[in-house]
């Protein structure tokens, strides 16, 4: 369990390290849509290989699909009720942030990074941490909260409250992979497959939702052959070529 809290930490504190970045570098938001998109492909070849692949492997389609619907809809449902209350914009990079509410935008942060670091707790019950769940967890959490930091500042968060809430969210990843290890060890095949394909369609979800679309507002036509190039690089790293 404590491997599982400590690589669930490394993926979130890249979100840290992405803020840091966001705050003292002035990266061109082309750069931060490109690197999002490279991210954003990565994910998606480890949620198909590393997450949904694995789970129909061992239990079928039924627990996948059930977990695909069940991930999607909880994201969902979560991320528009934040919506409505003030963290549409969390991720933004414009400084759209000014009009939300801060507790919506630090819940909203944190309903983002969960799915993921459950995702890599998982990923340990076949005996040792998915690499390419780790590898995409980290491209995609540093252009992610890099946009985002520059969108707080922008929006008159000061440095101080914006570190805070992405060392939150660094902890509470760390909180959720031990708990995707913890509470699943020992668990049939069923189970296990319903939770990875769970954090799927979260994932899925929530990149339709918030990092594609920012990805391409900053960095245009070019997004689509960048995410393809994360989600070949993902690919190899999950099959060992």
């Amino acid at each position: 369990m404590l491997e599982a809290a400590f690589w669930g930490f490394v993926g979130g504190v890249t979100l840290l390290v992405g803020a840091v970045l966001g705050l003292v570098l002035r990266t061109p938001p082309r750069v931060v849509g490109l690197v999002m998109a490279f991210g954003g492909g990565v994910l998606i070849s480890a949620v198909a290989f590393d997450l949904v692949e694995e789970g129909f492997a061992s239990a079928g389609a039924t627990p996948v699909l059930v977990g695909l619907v069940a991930g999607a809809l909880t994201f969902y449902g979560g991320d528009w009720i934040l919506d409505n209350r003030g963290g549409r914009d969390r991720k933004r990079s414009g400084g759209q942030q000014a009009g939300g509410a801060a507790g919506a935008i630090v819940l909203g942060t944190m309903l983002d990074g969960i799915p993921e670091s459950a995702a890599i707790g998982v990923s340990l019950l076949d005996g040792g941490v998915g690499v390419a769940v780790v590898a995409a967890v980290f491209l995609s959490n540093v252009p992610e909260s890099m946009s985002a930091a520059v969108g707080l500042r922008s929006a008159g968060h000061p440095p101080r409250w914006i570190l805070g809430l992405w060392l939150a969210v660094a902890v509470l990843s760390a909180g959720a992979a031990a708990a995707g290890y913890g509470l699943l060890g020992g668990a049939p095949p069923d189970t296990i497959a319903i939770v990875q394909a769970f954090a799927a369609g979260a994932i899925l979800t929530m990149l339709a939702d918030t990092m594609m679309p920012e990805a391409f507002k900053n960095a245009g036509n070019s997004v689509g052959l960048v995410t393809c190039a994360g989600f070949i690089t993902a690919f190899l790293l999950s099959h060992g070529v």
